[in-house]
């Protein structure tokens, strides 16, 4: 597994060798450093701060991080303050541990960030179809609303035209629905 280690703290040489006894492969550099775009580079399984406390640039990089190229993210720091948690938190930080840097754990820890980041994303992407499943099932109505209107059918029969024409061009309901809108757009 590789560990990109970002870090300013003194404790370093004991999350290193816990790292290297748990047989991790890691990079390490300096907090400060570019690492979103080492992030993209060295593709990382896992992401792992330890810092003495993290600061605002840093919570905003792990934000658009999050949000470009999600990975698991473990956080040790030995100062945080509940607004900075709150903020760590909302960045979707998997686990955040202060002042407990123990060899021992790193593994498990390690462990628990990837199955709860793993468990976030899985959720993400449930939401994400259902959006669109939503999304699909308004554009339907309204290519329905359309054929109706246009062509005086019933709500079964401009249903099943839409699923007809769908299958018969191998695409999704949605993507028929979407083309019947633009094409009645385009009548206009």
């Amino acid at each position: 597994m590789n560990v990109l280690l970002i870090e300013n703290n003194a404790n370093s040489v004991l999350l290193e060798k816990a790292l290297s006894n748990n047989s991790f492969d890691f990079l390490k550099i300096q907090s400060g450093s570019a690492f979103s775009t080492l992030t993209k580079e060295c593709s990382p399984d896992v992401i792992i701060f330890n810092l003495d406390t993290p600061s605002e640039h840093l919570i905003a990089d792990l934000y658009t991080l999050n949000q470009h190229n999600p990975l698991p993210v473990i956080m040790f720091a030995s100062h945080c303050c509940n607004e900075t948690i709150n903020k760590v938190i909302k960045a979707e930080v998997s686990v955040l541990i202060i002042d407990g840097l123990t060899g021992v754990r790193i593994n498990s820890i390690i462990q628990v960030a990837i199955a709860k980041f793993n468990q976030r994303q899985s959720l993400k992407d449930a939401l994400e179809e259902a959006r669109s499943q939503l999304e699909d099932r308004k554009q339907i109505d309204r290519a329905k609303a359309i054929l109706i209107k246009t062509q005086n059918f019933t709500e079964s029969v401009a249903y099943h035209t839409l699923r007809k024409l769908a299958m018969d061009r191998n695409i999704t309901l949605g993507e028929m629905a979407r083309n019947v809108i633009a094409m009645a757009e385009l009548l206009k």
